[in-house]
């Protein structure tokens, strides 16, 4: 026989047959031998015939054996097994390990489980292959030593390698017991089908499938014979593994090979058919139970119908139970009453939980609190005391989770009253609500916006040991930036990462938009510089709220920008982004960038809603393009969309604007038909459109129709009657009206005052004003515009005195004068010659930091030229020119007329030129002025080419300045040219048909049009 040896590099911990551990160890290297030297084999003979006594334990004793005793005799005694009885070997063999002190050789171990299994001492062998296996030795040196002896002893028992799979399962050594299973089945011995199923079932229950498979398929290629419990694992894992479809072939196998499926086996593919929503697939299954006389799990299929929101089925799944006399299970009922809450059915609710009294299943806490919780997430609140009254009479106390679906469902109803009473009741019973139950009360405080008692609740919360989420958090931080209390939401922020919450991008949003709200965007920069710090995303919110804000301080191009970055992010605008944007641009005055805000709606495919359009609507109409709004009324029209009201007001407004009356009524009439009534803001616009038109009598008549609509005129209303009766100069009506007001519950403001004064004014009716005005300042009306008109009216009425006096009480009243207030004196004081006065008023407008308009500077230009400063005129034109002040046609004619006093053509020359290349001529006055000079120098020939040049540009030249050149043509005895030009005149219309040349020589033709020529006239002639 040859020698084998092993080597250990660990001690082998013995435990005796009474469960004694030997903690000795060894170092050495520990070696069998099998063919023994002849002092052991004579050792050993001895032992043996010892061992064949019953007291042999006494007998070696008193013998010298125990000092000859070593591994290798042991293993010599136990491999020739002269005694023929394995349990005295066994017995030997633990006396000996006491008696050594050292361990025993690993083929000891291995002789004793093979002799043991072949003499079906089973349980015995069992220990021997524990005790090998708790070892420190290889799983690969344990194999290979039993699979030597198991071949060297004839006749050995292949359980001896089932024990060992066992002892490795035991030990969850699944690998190792794998291990023995392969080589086994490489070596031909077949390990039995039992411990077979038992590897597969332990392998599956730890999830090593690979392994699984791998004994799986050595079963299969082994040829095993499958048995139902083989069958049942197998179908477990594919179940497990998601191969339904592999699990039902299993089913159909077993049918093939005569194993019929058991309900254990039907129930679990059933069970994961359930679990993942093949409800159909199951209930198949189930009808083949029926059919095969077993009763399915009708518990699962319930749940299961449940889940899938099948209520009806399960229902009815239930009745096919009861009828078969089974109860369905309390987990069942909880998942019925899951299901039906989710559908919102609270009678089969309540049917089920009669069923559940009728079938003595208990009702616990778990169903009620199910209901209860879809009572209250369905708002059905009454319904809710009752059933909480029935399961406290039922002897179930409401715990924390009834609690906090009550104060849950009381907050979703926004009834904080009842949430808080039951936040009470709880604290009394010492039951603490969840961080989600505080959450919702804060929510809803927030709502109502009383902060106060958020921060006590979340103050409260944070002592009972719960945590704030970011979402509590973030709820706080909305309600503190709604009231636009920055600073507070920013503690919080500052709060929730001192106690390790991450702020996102909600809390962020909440203080940006709210900023943005109140248009501080340099303020929402720096948060929106944080959030980049902290590594968030801005998201669609945070770049609409910079769009709105930016939109509604007026900064475009911020907002642009923002809008083009809220794109390379991938975010689509709204609507209502868009409604600001193109509302904001058209505010702006940026009609080309509002169009191609509109434009850019459609090629993004978001389709513009009502109030899109209207934005857009109204940004036309102010800018005068009633044509592309209406066209955008009727494609709004044509795409579905309903106009609203507030479509019909804009629309309805801008073109009364635009002077369009009639087409006005004709959209009033349309959107009556349509069945939208019309507001008062429509009344108010088509009244205001004929007051402007000058149709005041159809005005009235709609005024007066007002209350049959439905609607009572406001203030809007009178102040625009009034108003129009003031410019069609009827005072009277214009009073009688105002001194309605007051009667009809509408006080009469500064617009219908000072609508009255300009009335009074323009018909010199200095009197009434000034009693309006005194009204005005005891109520507080007064207004620059007050003042203003009141100046004007004065001036008109030549007291220069009375208006000075009004500046001046103006000033004492600490209402600041403008540009018109100064204007309108410095013009009128130009008129009545009083230049120092004039120039004075200047001065002061100046001192005031007002600019002076070109209204200013024309009309002290006029007076400059009236009192014959011409150098002061010259001086004024070229300040207003260097202060950027752009001069108009009249200024230029005033220039020019001071140029031609001082026979100074060549300048006046130059101005004309430079306002024909501004395109500003509209009027003859100029070239009037310059054909009169040039006749002056009996320059006839240029006066006569600039009167041709005058025809041309289609400026109608006056009588006056005709006549001069006639006049001079005749007295140089050039009568083809006077005859030329005379013809010319009566051609224009100027003279009647049956004038003659001498009749313009001699004066007795009249300049209807131009007084003023004349007065130029005789200034230059």
């Amino acid at each position: 026989m040859a020698m084998r040896r092993f080597l250990q590099r660990s001690p082998l911990l013995l435990t005796d047959q009474n469960g004694f551990t030997n903690t000795k160890f060894i170092k050495s290297i520990a070696v069998s031998t099998l063919s023994p030297t002849s002092e052991t084999l004579k050792i050993s003979e001895e032992i043996s015939c010892f061992l064949r006594k019953n007291n042999w334990k006494t007998t070696i004793a008193s013998s010298h054996v125990p000092s000859k005793l070593d591994p290798d005799v042991v293993c010599a005694v136990l491999h020739q097994n002269q005694v023929g009885d394995p349990k005295r070997l066994l017995d030997f063999f633990y006396w000996s390990q006491s008696q050594m002190g050292v361990p025993q050789f690993l083929d000891s171990f291995s002789i004793l489980a093979v002799k043991l299994c072949n003499s079906n001492h089973l349980g015995l062998a069992n220990e021997v292959l524990t005790q090998m296996v708790r070892s420190h030795y290889s799983s690969s040196s344990i194999l290979d030593s039993i699979f030597f002896l198991f071949r060297n002893y004839e006749g050995s028992s292949a359980v001896v390698f089932d024990l060992l799979i066992d002892s490795y399962r035991r030990m969850s050594m699944l690998d190792e017991a794998a291990n023995v299973f392969f080589v086994a089945k490489k070596d031909s011995i077949l390990i039995s089908l039992t411990r077979c199923n038992s590897l597969l079932k332990d392998l599956l229950k730890c999830g090593n499938m690979k392994l699984f498979w791998k004994i799986y398929d050595g079963m299969l290629d082994a040829k095993m014979g499958f048995d139902v419990k083989t069958y049942a694992t197998l179908v477990n894992a594919l179940c497990k593994t998601g191969d339904l479809m592999g699990a039902k072939r299993l089913l159909i196998e077993m049918d093939e090979k005569g194993l019929n499926p058991n309900e254990f086996i039907y129930g679990m593919v059933i069970e994961r058919m359930c679990q993942v929503g093949a409800i159909n697939d199951a209930i198949e299954l189930k009808k083949c139970m029926g059919k095969r006389g077993l009763v399915p799990n009708y518990d699962i299929i319930i749940v299961g119908l449940s889940r899938a929101q099948r209520m009806n089925e399960a229902k009815l799944t239930v009745e096919e139970m009861q009828k078969m006399g089974l109860k369905p299970k309390h987990n069942t009922c909880s998942a019925l009453i899951d299901g039906f809450m989710r559908e919102g059915n609270i009678e089969e609710v309540l049917r089920i939980r009669d069923v559940m009294v009728s079938c003595d299943i208990p009702i616990n806490l778990i169903p009620y609190n199910a209901v209860i919780h879809g009572l209250c997430k369905f708002g059905n609140m009454e319904k809710v005391a009752e059933v909480l009254e029935g399961m406290v009479a039922l002897g179930c106390k409401p715990n924390s989770q009834t609690f906090c679906s009550l104060i849950e469902g009381y907050c979703r109803e926004h009834n904080i009253g009842q949430a808080l009473e039951h936040l009470h009741e709880m604290e009394k019973r010492n039951l603490v609500p969840r961080a989600v139950t505080y959450g919702a009360m804060i929510n809803e405080l927030c709502h109502c916006k009383d902060l106060s008692l958020a921060i006590k609740l979340l103050e409260k919360m944070t002592s009972s040991g719960l945590k704030p989420n970011v979402i509590v958090y973030s709820t706080l931080i909305k309600g503190y930036a709604d009231e636009g209390r920055i600073e507070e939401a920013r503690r919080l922020l500052d709060e929730m990462r001192c106690e390790g919450v991450a702020p996102d991008i909600f809390c962020y949003n909440a203080i940006i938009s709210s900023l943005s709200k109140s248009g501080k965007m340099e303020e929402a920069s720096t948060y929106l510089l944080e959030i980049q710090r902290w590594g968030l995303m801005p998201d669609a919110v945070t770049f609409g709220s910079f769009i709105i804000g930016y939109s509604k301080i007026g900064k475009m191009t911020e907002a642009s920008k923002c809008f083009h970055d809220m794109l390379d992010h991938g975010f689509m605008p709204n609507n209502l982004l868009y409604t600001v944007l193109t509302n904001g641009y058209f505010k702006a005055g940026n009609l080309k960038e509002a169009l191609s805000t509109f434009q850019h709606i459609h090629a993004l495919g978001v389709p513009p809603d009502v109030q899109t359009c209207t934005v857009f609507i109204h940004g036309l109409l102010k800018n005068g393009r009633v044509q592309e709004a209406l066209k955008v009324f009727s494609e709004l029209q044509e795409k579905g969309l309903v106009p609203d009201v507030f479509t019909y007001s804009s629309l309805i407004s801008g073109i009364c604007k635009q002077g369009e009356v009639n087409k006005a009524f004709e959209l009033h009439g349309e959107m009556c038909l349509k069945g939208i009534a019309p507001n008062i803001f429509i009344y108010n616009a088509l009244i205001d459109g004929l007051c402007k038109s000058g149709d005041i009598q159809r005005a009235r008549e709609l005024f007066d129709g007002i209350s049959e609509k439905g609607l009572e005129p406001d203030s809007v209303t009178y102040s625009t009657m009034i108003d129009g009766y003031c410019k069609s100069k009827n005072l009277e009506e214009a009073f009688s009206l105002f001194h309605e007001m007051p009667s009809k519950g509408v006080q009469p403001h500064s617009f219908v005052y000072n609508a009255l004064v300009y009335g009074c004014c323009k018909e010199g009716e200095m009197e009434k004003a000034m009693n309006l005005f005194h009204d005005m300042l005891q109520k507080g009306f007064i207004t620059i515009l007050s003042f203003n008109t009141l100046i004007d009216g004065f001036c008109k009425s030549y007291k220069l005195q009375e208006a000075s006096q009004l500046l001046q009480e103006m000033i004492a009243k600490q209402i600041m004068p403008d540009h018109v207030t100064y204007t309108t004196l410095i013009d009128w004081h130009c008129k009545a010659g009083k230049m120092e006065e004039a120039n004075l008023l200047f001065k002061e407008m100046r001192e005031r930091n007002l600019i002076a308009d070109t209204i200013t500077y024309t009309s002290l230009m006029y007076g400059y030229n009236k009192v014959g400063q011409l150098s002061e005129v010259f001086a004024l034109f070229k300040e207003m020119v260097a202060k950027g002040v752009e001069p108009d046609e009249l200024t230029y004619s005033l220039v020019v007329y001071a140029h031609c006093k001082e026979n100074n053509l060549v300048e006046a020359f130059k101005l004309r030129d430079e306002i024909v290349r501004k395109g500003m001529l509209t009027k003859g006055a100029i070239h009037n002025l310059l054909i009169f000079s040039l006749c002056k120098r009996e320059d006839l020939s240029e006066a006569s080419k600039l009167l041709d040049e005058m025809r041309e540009l289609g400026l109608k030249p006056s009588l006056a300045v005709c006549a001069v050149l006639v006049c001079s043509f005749f007295q140089a005895g050039k009568m083809d040219e006077a005859t030329q030009v005379f013809e010319g005149v009566k051609s224009l219309g100027l003279v009647p048909d049956t004038a003659s040349l001498i009749d313009i020589v001699n004066g007795n033709l009249n300049d209807r049009d131009s007084e003023d020529a004349k007065n130029l006239i005789k200034q230059l002639v």
